[in-house]
């Protein structure tokens, strides 16, 4: 497959171009000035960023462009990541391409981290819990998200789902958890969120291979952590998402 990654230099934009370069041609983008030749600079901001000649016959689109950080206030959500993601679906559109694989995030439920038991998982204080019998959130949970770049982010899966639904688009939302540059836990919440570099490949490369009859999808992007409260089973089922990692391999002696 050919496939365009925007926001291509950031995190986990070097992940998956790293990780997926032997199976798929990619193609990576991003607005940023980098030392890195191989990326192209296209502003996915700008709406003539949607007949840039990059997506021309591409196969899929893999979203990353945004401002990453859950500290990000409404007025760059507002200036920055909602257009970049309207002009990722809107080049699909103008371009013919399938497929768009959208990076959301696990903020767009991220005040339930509030409540028993997962406000108690997140500060580590993990005694008494049995971590099988912590209800998982999947995609019919309703959003609680907890901050402007989370509002952001579930704006972005419903005009997923609008762009899938009106131009035949097929679109996978991921809702991606913990991703680290160093892929080691270091906060007691990582414990339950991480997302592996290794599972993050193994992801991306599951919702690029998603079977056609999955028009539209929302998944949870994290490994197989024992004290993940996201489910997994609706990934496994629908795009064949099997990780192989967990967390509590990597927590030291003594705790974090």
């Amino acid at each position: 497959m050919r496939v365009v990654i925007t926001g291509a230099a950031g995190v986990i934009g070097s992940v998956l171009r790293d990780g997926l370069s032997d199976r798929h041609e990619i193609v990576g983008i991003d607005r940023r000035r980098t030392g890195d030749r191989s990326l192209r600079r296209v502003d996915m901001t700008r709406a003539k960023a949607a007949g840039d000649a990059t997506f021309e016959g591409a196969d899929a689109i893999v979203d990353l462009a945004a401002s990453p950080k859950l500290e990000t206030p409404w007025s760059e959500v507002w200036k920055n990541n909602l257009p970049a993601t309207m002009n990722a679906l809107e080049a699909a559109r103008r371009h013919g391409v399938k497929r768009v694989v959208y990076a959301s995030s696990n903020h767009v439920v991220g005040l339930y981290e509030r409540d028993a038991p997962y406000a108690q998982i997140v500060a580590g204080e993990i005694a008494g819990l049995d971590p099988a019998t912590v209800p998982k959130l999947d995609s019919s949970s309703p959003i609680r998200p907890d901050s402007p770049y989370a509002i952001g982010k579930a704006t972005g899966e419903a005009a997923a789902r609008h762009y899938s639904e009106e131009f035949d688009l097929r679109a996978i939302c991921l809702r991606i958890g913990t991703v680290l540059a160093d892929d080691t836990p270091t906060r007691p919440r990582h414990f339950a969120t991480l997302l592996t570099h290794a599972d993050l490949v193994r992801l991306c490369e599951a919702a690029l291979g998603a079977p056609d009859e999955v028009r539209f999808g929302i998944y949870y992007g994290v490994s197989a952590n024992t004290w993940r409260f996201w489910d997994l089973e609706e990934a496994r089922v629908e795009i064949g998402y099997e990780p192989e990692d967990d967390a509590e391999r990597l927590r030291p002696r003594g705790g974090v």
